[in-house]
């Protein structure tokens, strides 16, 4: 078999004809018509009316591309349910204000902070994996995690009032649970121990209680693990077991004076 004739049996074989690019950016303009990112203002409800319904008749498209014949009934519960999903964004966008200094006011955390674009993007997302929408959640979480270098699987359950902050290398798996006000720092890992391809459809990565503090670089893994409530876990741990609700976890780094002990020199190099 040629090349071309190789290419041309995956087309042929490819089970969604859907459009990755048109699919990425209907949810980046979305987030920027909802969260009040573009130049031009709605200044009329009838205008924000039409808006949504342009958006709603883009979004049966996309779906029709991976659910044929279901598209219009995904999309109508999707839109249902949009007012609650966005209330709970706006909790988050207030939470994040509330506890990060550096915030001036929720517009800025909405305008400019990356976490809250992964965030927006994984609620969304989470809503249709929940429904079972193939291909969709995942082009969308992925495209949040090209913008941010934020990394949520959509299948991941996440409590209301979430806060990243700075964001960068955080991972959160496909089986994380997550609960309320739990504040993540950036290199943040929620993962899976080593487990099998039949391991698939088990909880393989831990359980966030309500009120944790997880600070730069910790790394939590395996499904049994659980972080209890009002936890605090220090930058640069590596956890695979249960801590118990309250509790202080953090690495203790040793400082050794460097002109009061006898040390060998490294070889000076150049690169």
């Amino acid at each position: 078999m040629s090349f071309t004739e190789h290419l041309h049996q995956g087309y042929r074989n490819r089970k969604f004809d859907i459009d990755k690019r048109k699919t990425e950016d209907f949810i980046d303009r979305f987030f920027r018509f909802i969260f009040f990112l573009e130049y031009h203002r709605c200044s009329e409800i009838p205008q924000i009316e039409e808006r949504l319904e342009g958006f709603k008749t883009e979004f049966k498209e996309i779906l029709s591309s991976v659910m044929k014949g279901q598209e219009a009934v995904e999309s109508d519960v999707f839109f249902a349910k949009f007012p609650k999903i966005y209330r709970t964004l706006e909790d988050d966008a207030r939470y994040i204000c509330e506890n990060d200094p550096a915030a001036k006011n929720m517009e800025e955390v909405m305008f400019s902070y990356p976490g809250f674009f992964a965030i927006a993007v994984y609620r969304f997302s989470h809503e249709l994996f929940k429904n079972n929408v193939p291909l969709i959640p995942r082009i969308w979480t992925e495209f949040a995690h090209s913008k941010t270098g934020i990394d949520i699987h959509p299948g991941a359950e996440i409590g209301k009032n979430f806060f990243i902050d700075h964001g960068t290398g955080i991972v959160i798996g496909e089986t994380t649970v997550i609960g309320k006000n739990v504040k993540l720092y950036q290199g943040v890992t929620l993962g899976a121990l080593s487990v099998t391809k039949d391991l698939a459809n088990e909880k393989r990565h831990p359980t966030i209680e309500d009120n944790v503090v997880i600070y730069a670089n910790a790394t939590i893994l395996g499904g049994e693990t659980v972080i209890g409530a009002h936890a605090l876990i220090g930058g640069n741990v590596w956890i695979t077991e249960s801590v118990a609700p309250n509790s202080v976890v953090f690495h203790r780094g040793l400082v050794t004076v460097k002109n009061k002990l006898p040390v060998n020199e490294p070889i000076n190099f150049v690169i």
